[in-house]
């Protein structure tokens, strides 16, 4: 009796700390949710600084409500929202944490608004200056990211300071426990500070895997848990689990201690999925069984398909005659090129791009990996592949129903042979149509050699697991930067 008294007081004690610990420790995704609401509420305060420094030159009203109805447009008062949708790259958490990182982010958000700006005023002969204020613009491009700068350093100094950051055992020292304290020390700053790994080997205990130790068996993790405040376990056993190790885990599961496997961890760290650690039959309990696409999706996707096809097919015939032009005085015909790439399901189809390559990039007919700094581009060639606008003729694929704005980048039938005798799951991404754009672009760009087309792939698995809407317009939306940032090979 005395046994269980003190069992239940122990038991009540380690619940008290561990909630005490996790109070403050933010999640991933209140991380996030933080970040929006601080860049919201700067870009309000860049929107009162712009209209202030727009009305001081109408002296005859000044900042007042007469200023406001009379001489702002409606659309203005959208430009914090705006300014959320620009720094769509710096809402990824890991990303949001560096500061070289988040400088170009915001620095890239206020070019392309710039961009976006200066290609609507030159686009009308007469610019109407009430509807596009370029003082009013200007203040606000310069006072947010003034305004955001300032507030992302204090982010980066408070809330990514150890106080804040969630305290982590891991659970199993194998290979996959190895890839997840790899990921986790590649990440800076780390998104936990892990204290130990448990592990039931005898002969492990006492050692360090990756720069950490192995503090005990399994049995103890109540123990030690409770004595460091753990907010988080993360677990990575291979192959069975034993009965103990499972009630131990749910035990620390209901003292508030979040548990989350290796799979799940990396996909939320990286947006990718692990899969040299994949058992066999995951691509069809994550894919068959799991993630059937719904009508709605399908159908949302086919109208997105077509309503950007047509915006980037009438850029395409802007673009054209400066492009055409080009590589016509540089090299000559074809303008176009035309090469069999396998869509969904493995079926062929005809790409069609403007031609980057010399006509003779592949005299004995055998398929080559693009080179960063390929020798057979020509000089306009290595611009249109820099920026992706060798990519615009694509939009006839996506109107005729062949390739999606969003998708696995597509391949060529050769290559695909070969990456499937190396690459695990590869065939997995040929279960959606490939896209002009997509999770791997966005986040990785090319591969030249078959450890780069895993890691790419790991990111189009995940995009295929994890596809809605959102995220398509999400990767649409981080596009823009891909290509102002030359990323392109």
């Amino acid at each position: 009796m005395a046994e269980s008294v003190a069992s239940r007081e122990s038991k009540m004690t380690s619940t008290k700390d561990i909630q005490k610990a996790s109070r403050w420790r933010l999640r991933p995704r209140e991380r996030r949710n933080l970040l929006l609401l601080g860049d919201f509420i700067v870009a309000v305060i860049a929107l009162i600084v712009a209209l202030s420094f727009w009305a001081s030159a109408a002296e005859w009203l000044g900042f007042s409500l007469a200023f406001l109805q009379q001489r702002t447009p409606l659309w203005f008062f959208t430009l914090p929202l705006i300014w959320l949708v620009l720094l769509v790259e710096l809402y990824d958490v890991n990303r949001a944490g560096n500061w070289r990182a988040t400088v170009r982010g915001v620095a890239g958000a206020a070019l392309i608004g710039l961009m976006v700006y200066l290609a609507l005023y030159f686009a009308f002969s007469d610019p109407p200056k009430s509807l596009l204020p370029r003082r009013g613009v200007a203040a606000f491009l310069v006072s947010a990211s003034i305004l955001t700068l300032v507030w992302r350093y204090v982010y980066i100094r408070v809330f990514t300071a150890p106080r804040f950051m969630r305290r982590a055992l891991l659970v199993g020292g194998g290979q996959g426990g190895q890839s997840l304290l790899q990921v986790i020390n590649s990440i800076k700053p780390p998104p936990f500070h892990v204290l130990g790994i448990l592990d039931d080997d005898v002969n492990k205990i006492g050692t360090q895997i990756e720069n950490f130790p192995v503090l005990a068996g399994c049995n103890q993790l109540l123990e030690i848990a409770g004595e460091q405040s753990i907010t988080d376990i993360l677990v990575a056993i291979s192959g069975e689990m034993r009965g103990e190790t499972f009630r131990i885990l749910l035990d620390a599961q209901e003292l508030g201690v979040e548990i989350t496997r290796m799979a799940v961890a990396y996909e939320e760290l990286l947006g990718r999925v692990p899969i040299r650690q994949l058992e066999a039959d995951w691509i069809l309990r994550s894919f068959v069984d799991q993630n059937r696409a719904g009508g709605f999706y399908e159908f949302g996707k086919r109208m997105l398909d077509i309503l950007g096809g047509l915006i980037f097919g009438l850029f395409t015939l802007l673009v054209l005659p400066f492009v055409g032009l080009g590589i016509l005085i540089e090299s000559g015909r074809p303008i176009f090129y035309s090469q069999v790439r396998a869509g969904k399901g493995a079926q062929h189809y005809k790409i069609i791009k403007f031609r980057t390559m010399r006509q003779d990039a592949e005299p004995d007919g055998v398929p080559q990996w693009a080179a960063e700094d390929d020798e057979r581009a020509t000089r306009v060639g290595r611009i249109l592949r820099k920026t992706h606008l060798d990519e615009l003729p694509q939009c006839v694929n996506v109107l005729k129903g062949e390739m999606s704005l969003v998708g696995p980048r597509a391949e060529r039938p050769e290559l695909m042979a070969m990456f499937q005798k190396h690459v695990p799951f590869y065939r997995g991404r040929l279960l959606v149509k490939p896209g002009i754009t997509g999770w791997a672009q966005v986040n990785y760009g090319y591969a030249a050699t078959i450890e780069e087309t895993i890691v790419k792939l790991e990111y189009d698995l995940y995009y295929i697991k994890n596809r809605n809407l959102l995220l398509d317009l999400m990767i649409l939306l981080r596009t823009p930067s891909t290509m102002f940032s030359f990323r392109g090979q």
